[in-house]
Order: structure tokens, then C-alpha cells, then sequence
């Protein structure tokens, strides 16, 4: 079995000692039972990972030696980013969760109208910080060493003024065009995915208006935690690497 993986959100180098953050010692220590001399794998985001071994346990905490480092990326060749409308509790969740696995590189949250929860304040900042918690256990899981990153909750009028460059690729059960007939993206796609009960009619109007191209995912409408994994994993076995 391949040693398990820690995200630390700080410098990383062959040679460093240090204690885990206190979250990863408790996983660590209470989850995997890891035990003094066991190997694991650290990584940061900033590319490739590091080779570790468990030094010491104590209370204090879990001390760990950096022994080497690996130049290793396991990113997708298709540059995807998904704009998902907010849903509800573990819907949220496992989107996020299951999009990274995917290869899916930048995630934005997409207040709609028809979102079931709301936010805003300190209770944006907290669902945020949430979410990019899920997406870095996420990349720690499936091997990814760079993590992307959840943007702060937009309305979808709001995003499609300033969003980055590149093919909009809305979901819609009623549109006529299938990914397969797609021609394969070149630079980067934005996928967007509506919340529960899809986007409003002046929302999908907007979508029109941004010049993003509908597209049905079979005769079935799917539920908003499934159509953005079912897209994603299409574009995948269509031009990606599956």
C-alpha cells in the first residue's frame, strides 16, 4: 500500500523536522494507528510531494522528518473548472469531493436563486473555508498534488462579468446538443452546474447571453450533486484520461 497522504499548508523541504499540524496528527495517530518509523507523504500544493517518516508520538504531538522529495503532478490533461451552484449540507460536499477526483483545477460556488442555502458574512467565509477543507482531503485521497481552489460564493450575474477566459458549458436538460458532439477544448472549459431545481429563467437567459453552449447529458435529468460528476467524468473518457 502506498503511504498516506497529509496536505500541509506550509513550506515543505527534504531535511525539515517538525510536528504535524494538530488535525493531521489526530488523524494520523486516532484514524490510520500510524506508528513511530511508518512512512507517509507530504504535500503543499506548491507541486510534487515529499517523503516522510513518523520520528516520534508524544502528547505534545507528532513529530515527522522530511527525507526526500518526488517532482510527481497527477493532473488531468484537460483544464476543467466548475461553477456549481450552491446546494444543500453533504449535496455540496460530495460534488466538490468527487469534481476533484475528477481533475476538475479552480471551483466556483454559484449563489443562485434557487439555491436552497444562503450566505454571506462570516458564514461565507466559514462554508468556504469548509469546502477548500474538503477539496484538499480530496487531493490528499486520489493523489493530487496541486489543490484547487474554492472561490468565494458569487451570484452567477456577478461571475459571468469578470469569470476567466474560455468555453461555458452549461448543463441543461433541454438542450439538443450532447458533450459528444462537442469539439474538444483546447485552452480551458468553465462547466456550470445549477443548484436544486436549475437556474431561474433570466439565469439561464444570462448563460445564453455570455454565449455559453447548452448541453444535455442523456434523456434523464440528473440531480444537481450528479450532473456536474456525470459531466465531468464524460469530458474525461471524450479528451481527457480516461
Amino acid at each position: 500500500m502506498s503511504p498516506p497522504r497529509f496536505y500541509l499548508d506550509q513550506p515543505l523541504a527534504p531535511g525539515a523536522r517538525f510536528n504535524l499540524p494538530a488535525g493531521p496528527a489526530r488523524h494520523a495517530v486516532r484514524a490510520l494507528r500510524l506508528a513511530v518509523n511508518d512512512a507517509i507523504t507530504l504535500f503543499n500544493g506548491h507541486g510534487g510531494e515529499y517523503a516522510a517518516r513518523i520520528e516520534r508520538i508524544q502528547k505534545d504531538g507528532v513529530a515527522v522528518n522530511v527525507t526526500g522529495f518526488v517532482d510527481v503532478e497527477r493532473e488531468s490533461r484537460l483544464r476543467v473548472m466548475l461553477a456549481q451552484g450552491i446546494s444543500s449540507g453533504e449535496r455540496m460536499d460530495y460534488t466538490l469531493q468527487k469534481a476533484v477526483e475528477l481533475g476538475v483545477v479552480a471551483i466556483q460556488p454559484i449563489a443562485a436563486k434557487r439555491s436552497v442555502v444562503k450566505l454571506a458574512g462570516d458564514r461565507a467565509d466559514k462554508r468556504v473555508a469548509h469546502w477548500q477543507g474538503v477539496v484538499a482531503s480530496a487531493c490528499e485521497q486520489c493523489g493530487r498534488n496541486q489543490v484547487p481552489v474554492v472561490a468565494a460564493p458569487m451570484s452567477l450575474a456577478n461571475w459571468l462579468g469578470q469569470h476567466e477566459a474560455g468555453r461555458l458549458l452549461f448543463l441543461s436538460p433541454a438542450a439538443e446538443v450532447r458533450l459528444a458532439d462537442l469539439p474538444s477544448s483546447t485552452i480551458q472549459d468553465w462547466l456550470v452546474a445549477g443548484p436544486e431545481g436549475g437556474f431561474e429563467a433570466d439565469e439561464i437567459a444570462a448563460l445564453h447571453a455570455a454565449g455559453a453552449v447548452p448541453v444535455r447529458l442523456g434523456p434523464r435529468v440528473l440531480r444537481t450533486e450528479t450532473a456536474a460528476l456525470a459531466a465531468l467524468a464524460a469530458m474525461q473518457t471524450l479528451w481527457g484520461d480516461f
